[in-house]
């Protein structure tokens, strides 16, 4: 069938309309494509007069998809996906391999391991985008993610539980050595490393330690998991971490779990991908080293 193509939107006007209506907000559409709010605005603005169409109701604090801009969003969005395979397929040579991940999760648990991959299939190049925000799986090429939440995490992919996220609280042993005992209220008063999580409240109460949320979040503070974990090694304080996180520091001892206290919030490590008609054999290689060495905490982590 021969679909005219002429009077076609230009391809950049359909991704940016194709990430705002993901975020159905200017700004976060701004930041994950690189530009300025205001050009996104313009390309939505010019979309829009182009198609003699309303795509986006616009509120204070965000947009709301027509219901014409919600049905071209999708089928938009399935363009894009195809033009993104088809690509693929053109280099069948290519065995690079993108994945999405926290700092974090990047520094304390994936780069460990990278020696043992490159091993096991030193015909992939596998590339590592370490981001705190969610990256697009078609707009940045992303083949896989790490995420933490609860599924699902939206239409259109997949998700397998990779680490159970168990909280426990840990400090250096230098910090710890010749303490009294850690009785809860004595965990409570710390001193306490936070991390953008700010999960002590919960762990303290969940320890039955009634506290003022004021108190319970004195100490130092940091936006990343991994600078909180760098700082109890540095006995600079008590963190609290998941337990896949510190496995080599625990065995090597420079940590030391404080208490057998556990808390899980149900906020899961999960590895994430879009849904594909056909299986890729570098994306399942990988997807299945990660899903082997999460369930081996320890093998080979020691740096």
């Amino acid at each position: 069938m021969n679909v005219p193509l002429e009077g076609l939107p230009s391809l950049k006007a359909l991704r940016v309309f194709e990430v705002v209506a993901r975020h159905l907000n200017f700004r976060l559409a701004a930041e994950e494509l690189d530009v300025t709010q205001g050009a996104v605005a313009q390309q939505i603005r010019a979309l829009e007069v182009e198609l003699s169409i309303k795509l986006f109701e616009r509120h204070p604090r965000g947009l709301t998809p027509t219901g014409a801009g919600a049905a071209y969003a999708r089928r938009v969005r399935l363009a894009l996906e195809e033009i993104a395979e088809a690509t693929r397929l053109l280099r069948p040579g290519d065995r690079h391999v993108t994945i999405s991940v926290a700092p974090t999760i990047a520094t304390k648990w994936l780069l460990p391991r990278l020696p043992r991959f490159a091993a096991r299939h030193p015909d992939i190049d596998l590339r590592v985008l370490a981001t705190e925000r969610v990256s697009s799986f078609h707009s940045e090429g992303v083949d896989l993610s790490i995420r933490c939440g609860r599924p699902p995490f939206g239409p259109g992919v997949e998700a397998r539980l990779l680490l159970e996220n168990d909280l426990i609280a840990v400090g250096s042993p230098a910090m710890l050595a010749g303490a009294q005992a850690l009785t809860p209220k004595r965990l409570a008063n710390g001193p306490l490393i936070h991390d953008g999580h700010d999960s002590w409240p919960a762990f303290l109460a969940q320890l039955g330690v009634t506290s003022s949320p004021a108190k319970s979040s004195k100490g130092i503070r940091f936006n990343q998991t991994g600078l909180a974990i760098d700082a109890a090694i540095a006995g600079q304080g008590l963190a609290l971490t998941g337990r896949f996180f510190i496995e080599s520091d625990l065995a090597a001892g420079r940590l030391v779990q404080v208490t057998p206290q556990v808390l899980h919030l149900g906020l899961d490590y999960y590895l994430v991908s879009p849904r594909r008609g056909r299986s890729e054999a570098p994306l399942e290689d990988v997807a299945a080293w990660l899903v082997e060495e999460a369930a081996n905490p320890i093998q080979g982590c020691n740096p």
